[in-house]
């Protein structure tokens, strides 16, 4: 029997295995294209498909975001894309929903809920069988808004939050408490008073412990701002209140001086100083923390002027 050939023989620390290509120190085949690297080609389709799976769970992470997570209740973005963004003053929280306010949603959202979608115009007198509203912004858990809201039947509050824990929360103890003075918005309160309520809808604002935004850096996102009472005023009528409170005292300051500057707002106050918390403005378990860690509450109270300088009330 003839002795086996090894076509490729090998020396002293060489590879054993058919080695080809530059790999084998020899220059490609006339005719045969460039070389290709395997390694990198390989490296490179990982990639590809890494990026692949990013982009598809951040797709299904946009889709379940716009989903709403009740049927029937508040939309995930009401107002979508079809709004002019702007620096948003507010985060939204997506936090843990109980059975109880679950279940207030889905049974009492298509009663008393609305979306800010920016789409239409509201008609509040027969939102509110004719009786005067006023905005609040930020309710929180809601306990404040609902004792109001009881306490002062013959007003309508317009509660708008982000929070979906919070939304179910109102509705339920608005129910629990026989009240039928609110309503409860969904959505960004700026896109609801550019784009959904009449020139001097308003009876009155509330914005209590609005986000203080403490760094420097984002001090832009406070709600409170020379271009939001340009809104508000148009938003007004003249003789309606103003209402702001807050324990970030860096903030109350800034809410002062803004408002103070403003020619259609004049402080309640003669000094023109913050206000005492006013009878009507229950205390908050929030506010309670607050003031047990050391924290000053401040007021700060004004009225919608009559018209003068600066934006009609009329206009938008």
């Amino acid at each position: 029997m003839s002795e086996p050939v090894n076509p490729t023989p090998t020396t002293p620390g060489a590879p054993t295995g058919p080695v080809t290509g530059l790999a084998a120190g020899r220059a490609p085949a006339a005719g045969a294209g460039p070389a290709i690297d395997v390694t990198t080609a390989a490296d490179a389709a990982l990639r590809s498909d890494e990026e692949a799976r990013r982009e598809a769970s951040f797709e299904r992470q946009r889709r379940l975001r716009q989903e709403p997570r009740f049927p029937g209740g508040p939309a995930a973005d009401p107002a979508g894309s079809h709004h002019e963004r702007r620096i948003r003053s507010f985060q939204p929280r997506r936090s843990r929903v109980t059975a109880g306010q679950e279940e207030a949603l889905q049974r009492l959202w298509p009663v008393w809920g609305l979306d800010i979608d920016g789409r239409r115009v509201l008609d509040l007198p027969t939102l509110f069988d004719g009786l005067p509203v006023v905005l609040e912004i930020g309710f929180g858990m809601g306990e404040a808004t609902a004792r109001m809201a009881a306490d002062d039947p013959s007003t309508g509050v317009l509660a708008v939050d982000v929070h979906t824990p919070g939304q179910g929360n109102l509705l339920a103890l608005a129910e629990r408490a026989g009240v039928t003075n609110v309503r409860v918005a969904n959505g960004d309160a700026i896109i609801l008073l550019r784009e959904m309520l009449e020139p001097a809808a308003l009876d009155g604002l509330r914005v209590y412990f609005p986000d203080p935004w403490p760094k420097t850096r984002h001090h832009k996102r406070r709600l409170i701002q020379p271009e939001f009472l340009d809104l508000v005023a148009r938003r007004l009528k003249p003789g309606a209140t103003v209402h702001c409170a807050t324990d970030w005292e860096p903030y109350a300051e800034q809410m002062l001086d803004v408002l103070t500057a403003h020619p259609l707002f004049e402080n309640t106050r003669p000094d023109g100083g913050f206000a005492p918390r006013p009878a009507f403005r229950p205390m908050t378990r929030f506010e309670g923390q607050g003031l047990d860690k050391g924290h000053v509450v401040h007021d700060v109270l004004f009225t919608r002027a009559e018209d003068g300088p600066g934006p009609s009330p009329t206009g938008h």
